[in-house]
């Protein structure tokens, strides 16, 4: 995939909205970054979709609309010009297609303020947004396990949240199935020991597809951070200081070992 001005525009819509994906596509090897920045631009429109109006039924269109590109791409046929959709299509097979559908699926929840049925919706939730997001870029990289891909972008996923728990709260939503510290607590110790077990299995991870992992870098430090003291979940306060935060990732990237 060459870097064209559609490519462009997805490293920015990403510079912009997600920092922590764009600093790790950086960090990648520059043949990865067409694919990392298609599909993570495609994630910020999604993911942003929900919030950007507060009316159910516009949310919904706009999450219907990736639904559609999905299936376009899928298909196998001719996906409309969209200056995401268009490398999007490039960057991923119909497998690719359908594990993103399920990541539009869920992003439903954040449309409105029920809070999450019970633990089982939850871990639903986290596995088809960040797991399936994972998977999806690992797959378009280079051969990949999906099983140890799962686990690690479970644990990213759950890292991320607990970072975004009081900015949910603020918005109306109710982020947790159980807000309690020994439930928050027990959070972070599964992906903790999701991140352990995906990383005894390095090898099942090709080099090609390892930049998928790269958004790693900062979820075991976030993790343990939550577990020792759940209440900074609750204050926001569980983000690295900046200059180690680089550091880290400028030696996952350089070791390859995410």
């Amino acid at each position: 995939m060459a870097f064209d001005d559609d490519l462009i525009a997805c490293a920015q819509i990403v510079e912009r909205a997600d920092r922590d994906r764009f600093a790790a596509t950086m960090a990648a090897p520059v043949a990865a970054r067409p694919v990392l920045f298609a599909v993570y631009a495609f994630n910020v429109e999604v993911a942003r979709a929900p919030w950007v109006t507060g009316e159910a039924m516009i949310a919904e269109m706009r999450l219907q609309w990736w639904h559609d590109v999905l299936g376009e791409i899928e298909a196998g046929g001719p996906v409309r010009r969209h200056e995401v959709a268009t490398p999007l299509a490039r960057a991923v097979d119909n497998a690719g297609a359908a594990g993103l559908k399920q990541l539009v699926a869920a992003r439903r929840w954040d449309i409105y303020r029920d809070p999450f049925e019970d633990a089982a919706h939850f871990d639903a939730y986290v596995d088809r947004t960040s797991g399936n997001l994972m998977l999806a870029v690992a797959r378009a990289l280079g051969p990949a396990e999906e099983e140890v891909v799962r686990d690690a972008g479970r644990a990213l996923g759950l890292a991320n949240w607990l970072r975004a728990v009081p900015a949910l709260e603020r918005a109306g939503r109710v982020p947790l199935v159980d807000g309690r510290p020994e439930a928050v607590r027990a959070l972070a110790q599964d992906g903790l020991d999701r991140l352990v077990r995906a990383r005894k299995r390095r090898s099942a991870v090709s080099r090609a597809a390892r930049p998928a992992l790269l958004p790693l870098w900062q979820a075991a430090g976030v993790l343990k951070r939550a577990r020792r003291d759940p209440g900074r979940v609750a204050d926001g306060d569980l983000d690295p200081p900046p200059v180690s935060s680089r550091l880290a990732l400028m030696a996952r990237a350089a070791t390859g070992r995410w």
